[in-house]
């Protein structure tokens, strides 16, 4: 039987404060993981994170390279030890007990122990949503898709800078690799837990 994990990525408090676009963003996300804890299903959160003095980071990452930069400048701590902006938005935080994955790139298994942690509790299928659909929604569900785990993604629980390019991702691009739906058609699908 398929065993099912949401996975909430990169709703960090830094992080949602540069896509401040859709206020229904953050309720339509917290309407999704408290259906899937109602229904048992496992939440694991995925954030991104780095060591002080952020030894993980390369110059020639383009991304990555310019949170570093700053960094040096004393302009952010770049999601580091004690970083407020690295913290989960408090409209999703996990619960006690629910799992908290630290990346090191876009990718949610990039740096991680995701496949791991998935791996040891037997889930083969992964439902996505976070910010952005075009960073960690898209690295993540090409990754998971290479591993073989099932993919749903949640359109509207995913957000992106530029509408347009989430648009053509979630209509066109992620169909041909999983399943994607609205959180209210996902969670009118899930069974409560007994």
């Amino acid at each position: 039987m398929a065993k099912s994990a949401l996975l909430v990525m990169d709703v960090q408090q830094d992080i949602v404060g540069r896509f401040d676009g859709d206020p229904a963003y953050l309720p339509r996300l917290r309407g999704a993981v408290d259906a899937a804890r109602a229904a048992g299903t496992p939440v694991i959160h995925v954030v991104v994170g780095f060591r002080a003095g952020h030894p993980e980071v390369s110059p020639r990452n383009k991304a990555f390279g310019r949170i570093a930069g700053a960094v040096a400048e004393g302009a952010a701590r770049g999601f580091a030890p004690g970083d407020p902006g690295a913290a989960i938005h408090p409209d999703v935080a996990p619960l006690d007990g629910e799992i908290v994955v630290t990346k090191k790139r876009v990718s949610a298994f990039a740096g991680s122990d995701l496949d791991m942690v998935l791996r040891a509790q037997g889930v083969d299928s992964l439902v996505l949503a976070g910010i952005a659909t075009s960073g960690v929604v898209l690295s993540t569900l090409r990754q998971a898709a290479d591993l073989d785990f099932r993919l749903t993604v949640l359109e509207d629980g995913c957000l992106d800078g530029d509408p347009e390019v989430h648009r053509v991702l979630t209509g066109k691009v992620f169909p041909g690799q999983a399943e994607v739906v609205r959180i209210e058609e996902w969670a009118a699908g899930l069974s409560p837990s007994a």
